[in-house]
């Protein structure tokens, strides 16, 4: 069951992202536009929105720029990991693929 978003939160980090430029504007317009009039998402649009932002049931916001490796929380899709068959916990938005717990650190040679 989805829980229902808080839309003056999510209006303010959709405007927020396509004043920064970050994703595509008309995109980002069209979201802003159906939050506006309180039509829902449609599922690629929702999936846009996701991709570049998380929010959680506790309402807390992070936009996803420098933390590389996000935690997946129980209500995030988790498909196998990357490299294993594994269940993935992490999601690594350098190279837009999932990873399990022992796999998450050292994946990618440009890691510190």
């Amino acid at each position: 069951m989805n829980s229902p978003i808080d839309s003056k939160k999510t209006l303010e980090i959709a405007e927020r992202m396509q004043l920064a430029k970050i994703g595509e504007y008309k995109k980002w317009q069209n979201i802003i536009n159906k939050i506006k009039k309180n039509q829902p998402l449609n599922p690629a649009e929702h999936r846009y929105y996701t991709n570049m932002t998380r929010i959680y049931k506790d309402s807390s916001i992070s936009n996803r720029s420098k933390i590389y490796h996000s935690k997946l929380s129980e209500q995030d899709y988790k498909p196998t990991c990357h490299i294993c068959d594994q269940r993935s916990s992490y999601y690594c938005n350098m190279n837009d693929q999932y990873f399990c717990t022992i796999h998450v650190v050292g994946h990618d040679e440009n890691e510190f």
